[in-house]
């Protein structure tokens, strides 16, 4: 790009460096919330001076966010970002028939139909809409959407639709605790807003495992990434790429990353895709020149100071130990529910901290000791009485885009009952 490239825009420009975990941030929220945006790597201190009006390629300035009406914004936070295009807003009443936590296909899908049927709704995402799936460069097994859609512009259509009804989504606010009592719940936001719910639905998600590594946090962003990394696609042309995970996301990672990559290599621990991954998938895997499946293998050093340099690889069969040269490392691992605030709450939760629901609850001891109410629990319904899970947070749950957004409907219907009861 040239020094005579003009600061205004059709679209946000981000300007940063190779490596840095801050833009990469940037580039993965921009992507996730469908915002179209282009990423300029600047690569040497006169186009940091000339593109990005900074120093050097070390300036504490970058990166640098450039809006379309000329606004800019240095080394700025996600928050300021939003907050710029007019996202970040705190709730606008104190009180809601039906509370929502988390934004991802589940959750969506129980704001557009809480606020279609006439409950006022509110949806709480700490982060963008769209959860695990808004991270897949496209779902293919999504029924209606026979050549497939991105999980980004998946969202995008969920977050549109809930808006039109009338659903009240606020992004970058994270639900830290509840008092919990039947038919007028208070929650609280981690910035010190409350609010009264007389229903609440927990779709909160899982976060993905971490390999637990002891520099892993410092590389965080800076060559190893967290879910499928549609953002860093493109960036990965001619360059060796390692994707840890069996499952669907890790499998359509691997075939996004094969249109640019040099090569890509899937790692699992198991002997095969087969148990773990769609069958369309293994197809295309197989037939892929630029894929290799290392089964038995797993990821046991990274390296690199500021960023990630070379990974060390071991075969669990044989004991073979390998260092290879690499800055992509995805990890696509499962997930750890986010529950936290649930298990603070009393609520019953699995040996795997999922929230049971349901008639599953009759397994779990303490339940008979604190469910209040004569009727049994509605199925989607956790051990306190109008508090409801969906999705991949749920004990028994399936882990599919579609089953979530069922639950996030079949949920709505529950609500219904037990408002009416209230």
């Amino acid at each position: 790009m040239s020094a005579s490239t003009p600061q205004h825009s059709l679209q946000l420009r981000l300007l940063g460096t190779h490596g840095s975990s801050t833009s990469y941030g940037l580039r993965d929220f921009l992507y996730r919330s469908n915002v179209p945006f282009e990423w300029i790597e600047l690569t040497s201190d006169e186009q940091a001076r000339e593109l990005a009006k900074v120093n050097d390629l070390y300036d504490h300035r970058l990166p640098v966010c450039l809006f379309p009406d000329g606004g800019r914004l240095d080394s700025p936070t996600i928050r300021q970002i939003a907050e710029k295009l007019g996202w970040f807003q705190k709730p606008s009443s104190a009180e809601y028939d039906l509370a929502i936590l988390g934004g991802g296909p589940a959750g969506l899908s129980a704001a557009v139909y809480g606020a279609s049927e006439g409950l006022k709704t509110l949806l709480i995402e700490r982060y963008a809409v769209g959860g695990q799936a808004g991270t897949s460069s496209k779902i293919e097994n999504y029924l209606g959407f026979p050549e497939g859609i991105s999980g980004s512009d998946l969202a995008k259509r969920a977050r549109d639709q809930a808006n039109r009804f009338g659903a009240e989504i606020l992004l970058l606010h994270e639900g830290v605790r509840a008092e919990l009592v039947p038919g007028k719940s208070i929650g609280h936001l981690a910035d010190g807003t409350s609010f009264v719910m007389h229903a609440a639905i927990c779709a909160s998600g899982v976060e993905y495992r971490r390999l637990n590594l002891w520099n892993e946090e410092r590389l965080r962003g800076a060559g190893v990434f967290y879910g499928a990394g549609t953002s860093e696609a493109e960036l990965c042309s001619s360059q060796e790429v390692f994707v840890v995970g069996g499952g669907n996301s890790a499998g359509q990672a691997a075939i996004n990353f094969s249109r640019y990559a040099r090569r890509v290599y899937i790692l699992i621990r198991g002997d095969g895709l087969k148990e773990t991954l769609s069958q369309y998938l293994i197809d295309r895997i197989l037939t892929s020149p630029k894929i290799e499946v290392r089964p038995q293998t797993e990821v046991i050093e990274l390296h690199g100071d500021n960023q990630l340099d070379a990974i060390t690889l071991i075969n669990n069969l044989t004991g073979r130990q390998e260092t290879v040269q690499t800055h992509w490392l995805f990890l696509c691992l499962g997930g750890l529910p986010n529950t936290n605030w649930a298990a603070e709450a009393g609520l019953v939760r699995d040996e795997q901290c999922y929230l049971v629901t349901g008639p599953d609850l009759r397994q779990h001891s303490s339940f008979g000791r604190t469910w209040p109410l004569n009727r049994e629990p509605y199925y989607l319904e956790t051990s306190f009485p109008g508090m409801f899970a969906a999705g991949d947070v749920r004990h028994g749950s399936v882990k599919r885009c579609a089953s979530a957004v069922g639950e996030g409907a079949m949920a709505v219907t529950f609500v219904h009952r037990y408002l009416a009861g209230h």
